[in-house]
């Protein structure tokens, strides 16, 4: 398979995660026998499309290079930045490098992704202009308040709640992300960047199993996903 055919998946792993009340960051925490990042390693490997796996990680970071990953993808590692995007942008730099037309930036600590969900995502992603992101339709009533007290309710029409892998063309996304600037608090994931240039992503729904690791408790509800994938 040719680059032009595949793509690498870029992991966004500097952060600390400092919602988890860890002394350790979260894409390290063991769960299910595995670190939460080694699930999220598997799970992108699934696809054989996926041809490359580049880790952003922090450059104190101590934890990585200790980790042992049972995929037969290859997997490369990067320094990361201070914020998300810069870590994205780092990873898809590195991606373009080594020739890949295509990038699929997925979650550390997201690690109960399903075959099915990832194949879909990149599927329509290499085939719409503006890439694709996995998300799901809100369910639940949305308030908006002040000081911990309802100011109003919102319309849940049309509202999806994003997830990754978010899949874009390299260069597209890369463009975005320095054109935005990597350090703009307006971006919050790869999709937000490129809407931010006028581009408008492709959703593809997911399921609510696909849950990012954010608060306590969140792992226990990831092992029973995780768990009940396997069996």
């Amino acid at each position: 398979m040719d680059k032009q055919s595949s793509l690498a998946a870029v992991i966004p792993a500097a952060g600390i995660g400092s919602r988890m009340q860890l002394t350790t960051p979260k894409q390290y925490l063991t769960i299910a026998g595995q670190t939460v990042l080694q699930h999220s390693v598997a799970a992108l490997a699934r696809d054989p499309r996926v041809a490359r796996i580049i880790i952003a990680i922090a450059k104190a970071d101590q934890h990585a290079q200790q980790l042992h990953f049972s995929v037969d993808v290859p997997i490369t590692w990067v320094t990361g930045g201070a914020t998300r995007a810069a870590s994205v942008a780092a990873g898809v730099h590195k991606a373009r490098q080594l020739g890949y037309d295509f990038v699929a930036v997925h979650d550390a600590a997201r690690p109960c992704l399903q075959a099915d969900e990832l194949s879909a995502v990149i599927s329509a992603g290499m085939r719409h202009a503006d890439g694709a992101l996995l998300a799901v339709p809100v369910a639940d009533t949305l308030k908006r308040a002040q000081d911990q007290q309802v100011q109003e309710t919102l319309v849940r029409d049309n509202l999806w709640r994003a997830q990754t892998p978010q899949v874009f063309a390299c260069d597209k996304l890369l463009r975005a992300l320095l054109e935005v600037g990597v350090n703009n608090a307006a971006i919050t994931d790869e999709a937000s960047a490129i809407e931010l240039v006028g581009g408008h992503p492709q959703l593809v729904t997911g399921r609510s199993t696909n849950i990012k690791i954010t608060q306590p408790g969140d792992e226990a509800l990831a092992t029973l996903f995780l768990t009940n994938r396997n069996i």
